[in-house]
């Protein structure tokens, strides 16, 4: 099971991230950062958009209430790696990452 989320992780690192790149080489706003305004317009946009990042938003802070307990079970160090990830490249490769780390964990 633990190289189904490593394989997760790559794609769900490389899938998402190909239009984040192509968004901040045609815009100039790295990884949606760097124009928060233009980043929150296109998020908001319509009420599809606002939808779709509504229901992320909340899926990202119960990834982190998860990871923050599930860490302290399994004994996972440095869970902020996670958020860290999560808040630069989304939690599509973030999630199952740390899914992959817990399997490890689990291992020992």
């Amino acid at each position: 099971m633990k190289n189904i989320y490593l394989f997760l992780a790559i794609i769900g690192f490389i899938a998402p991230n190909i239009y984040v790149a192509f968004e901040s080489f045609q815009t100039g706003n790295i990884l949606l950062w760097l124009d928060p305004a233009a980043t929150i317009h296109g998020m908001f946009g319509n009420n599809i958009s606002t939808a779709f990042v509504l229901d992320l938003l909340f899926a990202v802070i119960a990834f982190f209430v998860f990871t923050f307990h599930e860490s302290k079970k399994c004994g996972i160090k440095n869970v902020w790696v996670y958020w860290v990830l999560t808040m630069l490249f989304g939690m599509a490769g973030s999630l199952p990452l740390f899914l992959y780390k817990r399997e490890l964990s689990k291992m020992k």
